[in-house]
């Protein structure tokens, strides 16, 4: 092993974490752009996602700028915690892609100008009907010992280098290549090194209750289960959890999942809208399907949040006919018929006007439902009696119409989020209550 690699440690040895993992991996992205406000690292979502299903569990992430001795230092460290190490980004031709040559350095290795990588390059070029720049010869230098990875979708070859055990990938940045190139050159080889644990895994999510009630329902269940990571998350509109079980015998694992969900489902109730990761878009999509139900929307303070989540699912014209933003007072009464002496009387946010909305919209376009919803979402605009935050959601059916009142204490594009989440969730709970020959929900449903 070169004498970089026999440092000590940076940090606590993560082959010591969780002892019923297998191969751990660290992912690392080059790239000064991605320590800026405007790129996002997707990729390491991507690899992480690939990596758990191989059963590889992925200890850290890191991102590091366009410096040499950083992304080397990066490499080095991380070597110094896991077997294996993959890397997105600073394969391209220009100074500032320096992946290869700062690993070369790190371990040692000459970089060889690779001839028949050099030509692939040119006869892409060429096939575009352009001359290659002089400086795409950077990317045909190789580190001594690498193995290549063919990239089918640019010009920049992957690398696949092992040393003393260890396993490092080097990945090309653009998601569209590293996807490529990922499953099809290197999830074979990973196959064949991770061994038998595999990960598996269950999403629970919920709606209507905070993350303190989910954990104080939960927690006598999942700390039960001790070879079951359990992960309680607050997203806008709902707590999720996530449930994973390292093992290498399926059936067992399953099992166990299987029996946390059961017991978890009971304690949380109609709360738990799915078990396994979907949003509530698709599960209301699902219901206004099987029930042969169709829904119309009248929106004001989610400015159409509603309607583009109900047909973001393929097939949504089966169930939703249709929608308005209605935002001004005007547009309330020309396209819900929202009586002007309602608006007037009780104000645009009111619990009239959004049962009012509900019911318009579904008789305008003759839906089985229609949904309502008016409100604060800010900055400005709110008063001490109708705050910012304040929104009325209803529902109507051709039996009536019923109303909930919500407060979200946020800023504007999560209320509006949260306003939309709601919306669907009394959907979803609509049915469950008709399944069962109830009222379309509890009158006390507040929040």
């Amino acid at each position: 092993m070169p004498d970089v690699l026999k440092q000590p440690a940076c940090t606590t040895n993560f082959l010591e974490w969780q002892s019923w993992i297998g191969m751990q991996a660290e992912i690392i992205a080059v790239g000064s752009e991605l320590l800026t406000p405007d790129r996002i690292d997707t990729n390491s979502l991507f690899l992480t996602q690939r990596l758990n299903t191989l059963g590889i569990a992925v200890a850290r992430k890191t991102i590091v700028g366009d410096q040499h001795d950083h992304v080397r230092d990066a490499f080095r460290c991380a070597l110094d915690r896991v077997e294996l190490v993959v890397s997105s980004g600073g394969l391209g031709p220009t100074l500032d892609d320096l992946t290869r040559e700062a690993v070369a350095e790190l371990l040692g290795r000459k970089l060889v100008l690779n001839g028949g990588v050099l030509q692939g390059i040119e006869a892409r070029f060429r096939k575009l009907g352009r001359t290659m720049p002089e400086v795409n010869k950077r990317q045909a230098m190789v580190p001594e010992g690498a193995g290549l990875l063919e990239n089918s979708r640019g010009t920049a070859p992957g690398l696949w280098l092992e040393t003393a055990g260890r396993f490092i990938v080097l990945l090309p940045g653009p998601p569209h290549e590293l996807k490529a190139m990922f499953t099809d050159k290197v999830e074979p080889r990973l196959e064949r090194l991770a061994g038998a644990t595999r990960l598996f895994y269950r999403e629970l999510r919920t709606a209507g209750l905070t993350e303190s009630e989910v954990e104080q329902r939960t927690s006598p269940i999942y700390t039960q289960y001790a070879q079951v990571q359990t992960t309680i998350l607050a997203a806008p509109g709902e707590i999720q959890l996530h449930l994973r079980n390292w093992s290498s015998d399926r059936a067992e694992a399953e099992r166990v999942l299987n029996e946390m969900v059961e017991r978890i489902t009971f304690a949380l109730g109609e709360n738990v809208f799915t078990t396994t990761g979907q949003p509530l878009e698709e599960i209301v999509a699902h219901e206004l399907a099987v029930n042969h139900a169709t829904v119309a929307t009248a929106e004001s303070c989610t400015g159409g949040l509603l309607a583009e989540r109900l047909t973001r699912i393929p097939g949504s014209s089966a169930y939703f006919l249709g929608g308005v933003v209605c935002y001004s007072n005007d547009l309330k009464t020309a396209w819900a018929d929202v009586p002007p002496e309602m608006i007037e009387a009780k104000g645009a946010v009111s619990p009239e006007v959004a049962q009012a909305l509900a019911q318009g919209i579904r008789r305008r376009i003759g839906a089985t439902l229609g949904i309502g919803i008016t409100g604060i979402a800010g900055p400005s605009g709110g008063s001490p009696e109708k705050p910012v935050g304040l929104v009325y959601i209803a529902l109507a059916d051709a039996n009536g119409v019923r109303d909930r009142v919500l407060r979200f204490p946020s800023d504007r594009e999560r209320i509006r989020w949260h306003a939309s989440q709601a919306a669907l969730d009394m959907l979803r709970r609509y049915f469950i209550y008709a399944r069962h020959g109830k009222p379309s929900w509890p009158a006390a449903a507040q929040s």
